[in-house]
């Protein structure tokens, strides 16, 4: 990235986004949209994965994520694109 320092808890970051499940299904995209994605870091507004991985990147850093259930949306999954206990893959 080109930034030096990292978010802190509270901040208001802006992403682009790309979510795909494992089986390479790419289910949310807001490059697709050509809308970048706020949100208030360490708040419970999005998945744990996010608000943990996001909090060590620097402005224009890129980072794929590798979300294990428990750091996405859990045994509920997020009907219809997101099956339960699914494993997802951001790159942020």
């Amino acid at each position: 990235g080109s930034g030096t320092e990292s978010p802190m808890i509270g901040d208001k970051v802006t992403v682009h986004y790309t979510g795909w499940l494992l089986d390479g299904t790419k289910f949310d995209s807001s490059l697709d949209r050509r809308d970048k994605f706020s949100f208030d870091l360490g708040k419970g507004e999005v998945i744990k994965a996010w608000d943990i991985a996001v909090a060590t990147m620097k402005v224009g850093e890129i980072c794929r994520i590798t979300c294990k259930p428990e750091y996405a949306y859990g045994s509920a999954g997020s009907p219809p694109k997101i099956p339960p206990n699914a494993t997802l893959i951001f790159e942020v």
